[in-house]
């Protein structure tokens, strides 16, 4: 399947198909030009090795697993090694990996000359279903999440579901989060497969929609000046979450961000039934229910998200399956919003 992302001269393809990876030749230059593959410690060798052997001239560079490789660290040691490997404008970068390798290989292809080509090849759900498109590159800043970026389309994305082959059951299942939001604020068919279908036999119906879902909010609003603000359901409640009780850096144990995104959906379905029902998706998945979090820490990081204004915060409520509000407050309201009694 191949969908096509439509933003005028930031335009590309999305590839959807089984294989895809071993055939990225066929989609972008890998033969006359450097070609700078970013790679994690936690992704199957064999996926970046899939990349090279299609390369004249590529060289691997693998960082770290985990949401603590993107940090100015890090960023620093990218930028670095693609310069150490001569690499110039005509160029291309190919992230390989989840939702880290791609947020900070987008940044660094963004800022690197001011501006290289980027090839995005996903390999968790997370990042097919979500974050391989619509452009968001960033690095995170202390504890405050994806502060530091640039909007930097990538020239191609290719989605290969056998790579999820290798997930850990957990990993596969937080992506699933993603596309539970996608259902709920614009797709009610895609979530009535998580209430009644099959997940795994129907996982590339998933990605599917999930993208098509987000493609079109993308192709309204590629910047998130209006419409792409949609996608920040669930998320200013679980960044919160995820910074007080998410694993990151030395923080081996606690919560991936898809099941913090989850705990962070629930709140902001204003239909009782409807959030009675998510629920229950959230359960038959596997993703929490319950946070078990200091809700003060979370209040404390919500004031400062990078959604806010001062003394005011855009929050994303759901009133019913397939649509959504977005509500600017003052964040004298967060306390309420959270079920927190201040002192």
């Amino acid at each position: 399947m191949k969908l096509t992302m439509h933003l005028g001269a930031n335009s590309y393809d999305i590839i959807l198909k089984r294989g895809c990876l071993s055939n990225l030749y066929q989609f972008t230059d890998l033969a006359h030009r450097r070609v700078f593959i970013l790679t994690d410690s936690g992704v199957p060798e064999q996926y970046a090795k899939t990349v090279l052997d299609q390369c004249a001239n590529g060289a691997v560079f693998t960082i770290p697993q985990g949401e603590g490789s993107k940090c100015l660290k890090v960023y620093g040691d990218v930028l670095s090694a693609m310069l150490d490997f001569g690499m110039d404008r005509k160029d291309l970068l190919v992230a390989v990996g989840g939702g880290v390798v791609g947020d900070l290989g987008g940044f660094c292809a963004a800022s690197y000359m001011r501006g290289i080509s980027f090839v995005n090849c996903p390999t968790t759900t997370l990042a097919q279903i979500d974050s391989s498109i619509g452009g968001k590159t960033a690095i995170d800043l202390g504890s405050a999440k994806n502060i530091v970026g640039a909007f930097w389309q990538p020239s191609v994305v290719l989605i290969d579901p056998d790579t999820l082959a290798t997930l850990p059951r957990r990993q596969f299942i937080n992506g699933l989060a993603e596309a539970v939001k996608a259902g709920l604020i614009a797709d009610p068919q895609l979530f009535d497969i998580f209430e009644n279908g099959d997940i795994d036999a129907e996982i590339e119906t998933i990605i599917y929609r999930s993208l098509l879902v987000k493609k079109k909010i993308v192709q309204a609003d590629e910047r998130e000046n209006g419409a792409r603000k949609a996608l920040n359901f669930g998320h200013t409640i679980g960044h919160g979450i995820e910074a007080v009780k998410g694993v990151r850096g030395r923080r081996t144990n606690g919560l991936y961000h898809g099941e913090c995104v989850a705990l962070g959906m629930l709140p902001m379905i204003e239909d009782k039934s409807l959030q009675k029902r998510t629920r229950a998706v959230l359960r038959k998945l596997g993703l929490p229910v319950r946070t078990g979090v200091n809700k003060k820490k979370v209040l404390e990081y919500m004031r400062h998200d990078k959604k806010g204004a001062g003394s005011t915060i855009t929050v994303i409520r759901v009133p019913g399956l397939g649509c959504w509000r977005a509500d600017t407050i003052p964040v004298t309201e967060l306390p309420a919003l959270l079920g927190v009694e201040e002192e």
